[in-house]
């Protein structure tokens, strides 16, 4: 990335994994990256080579680790773990195919498709959890060096991204990260925006 605003807080996915191919939901199930994943890592590390990064973070899980340990290695950054930006605890769901859940449980499909605060994954974690712990690490990180890179999941990112949002959660769905993608933490991403 050429260019960083002053202060900015870049939140990338991790790489691909085998789950992500075959389109199923992870969630935290611990899956690793796979080889097309660490050559994702690769890339990222060489787009934000000159951003300046003075900080970096990662999710607990190993394909967040990996992938910012790549990242870390390039920039010589050490990766500091918080599994506060663990992926959306999704309960039952996790690792059944995402088709296979719109099949069977439709209601409940269309309710993740809505959105919301108040989703809650069956036996999981509700969208609002996942954006508090995601929003009180990001406030934290905001207040350290800066820029600062955070390697974490798709949930998260769209978590963050909503709580700048007039829609709140409701705009969970707006915005798709894909595999090794950095947005810009919005300015207006706090946690008293989120309702």
């Amino acid at each position: 990335m050429s260019f960083t605003p002053a202060g900015a807080v870049l939140l990338a996915r991790h790489g691909e994994t085998k789950d992500n191919r075959h389109a199923r939901f992870q969630g935290q199930t611990d899956t690793p990256l796979s080889d097309a994943g660490r050559e994702q890592a690769g890339a990222l590390a060489e787009r934000v080579a000159d951003a300046g990064i003075a900080a970096l973070y990662s999710s607990g899980l190993s394909r967040a680790i990996e992938t910012a340990a790549i990242v870390g290695e390039r920039l010589g950054v050490e990766v500091v773990i918080d599994p506060r930006l663990n992926e959306v605890g999704m309960g039952l769901w996790q690792g059944r195919r995402k088709a296979d859940v719109e099949r069977e449980e439709p209601q409940r499909w269309a309710a993740w498709r809505r959105g919301g605060a108040a989703f809650r994954f069956p036996a999981g974690e509700s969208l609002g959890e996942l954006q508090a712990r995601v929003m009180a690490v990001l406030e934290e990180v905001r207040c350290g060096p800066v820029p600062a890179l955070v390697v974490c999941h798709g949930g998260c990112i769209r978590s963050a991204v909503a709580a700048a949002s007039p829609r709140g959660l409701l705009a969970y769905h707006d915005i798709e990260p894909g595999n090794a993608s950095v947005v810009v933490l919005p300015a207006e991403a706090t946690v008293a925006a989120m309702t």
